[in-house]
């Protein structure tokens, strides 16, 4: 394999050598292995995203080193295995980006959309023997983007409400049988009627993560705000009167 000098990058790869030594590294990083290294992955890859939602553009990158170090972490104790090194990464990658724009690295025509995406993307899934339209939705996932995206698979096959009405009465139902769960069953039902709440939101065309962090945002920036309106007492106050603290914060933000 041909290799393109890129100094910075060697000099990463070389630090982590280093810090897994057999005898002269890090203690620390001598005894992770994938598994024990797979939650500062995703921790790291939600930091980057939240950098990019607060357009905090200078911690962008040093977020994006950070996610950056966990691919060389694994691709380093994978190498330590015999099994691929960083420079296999990196060519799996290109070589998956030129087979998915065959239209820019190949000779077909026509520009990428959503169905040609997925088309290409069903041809490597058939490809490493995968024939199922649920497989490849990796388990890891936020149990929120898992959803939406095994919907987002039946849906192609046609499995799927026509329209918003046939969700709505779902998460009706869902409801009806959660009320009357008992303690065996309550958090299967509970499960149901999220997932059918994910249909609803998906069926308006709405992304169920994004809408649920802004809700996120939106409910924690108003308690922020009753906190500061209830001076120090806001956790002693009864119900009612934390209740006219919230409508008297949202009053405030439609005046604004």
């Amino acid at each position: 394999m041909t290799h393109t000098p890129t100094p910075q990058i060697d000099r990463l790869l070389a630090i982590m050598a280093r810090l897994r030594d057999p005898d002269h590294g890090c203690e620390w990083d001598l005894a992770q292995d994938f598994a024990s290294i797979a939650p500062y992955t995703i921790e790291e890859a939600y930091e980057v995203a939240d950098a990019i939602e607060r357009d905090a553009m200078a911690e962008l990158r040093e977020e994006l080193g950070d996610l950056l170090l966990q691919v060389v972490f694994h691709a380093r104790m994978a190498e330590e295995r015999g099994l691929f090194g960083f420079e296999d990464v990196a060519q799996a990658i290109s070589d998956k980006m030129e087979a998915r724009h065959p239209h820019i690295f190949g000779g077909s025509d026509g520009t990428m959309d959503e169905t040609r995406w997925e088309a290409l993307k069903a041809q490597e899934r058939e490809a490493k023997g995968q024939q199922s339209a649920m497989d490849g939705v990796a388990r890891a996932l936020p149990a929120l983007l898992r959803a939406e995206k095994l919907q987002k698979r039946a849906a192609r096959d046609g499995f799927d409400w026509p329209d918003p009405s046939g969700a709505a009465a779902k998460i009706a139902e869902e409801t009806r049988e959660l009320a009357e769960a008992d303690d065996a069953t309550r958090e299967e039902e509970a499960g149901d009627l999220l997932f059918a709440a994910v249909n609803l939101v998906r069926a308006y065309g709405i992304q169920p993560e994004a809408a649920l962090r802004a809700a996120n945002d939106k409910f924690e920036r108003r308690y922020r705000g009753m906190e500061a309106l209830g001076d120090g007492e806001f956790a002693t106050l009864d119900l009612d009167a934390q209740e006219a603290l919230w409508q008297a914060v949202k009053r405030a933000e439609k005046e604004r």
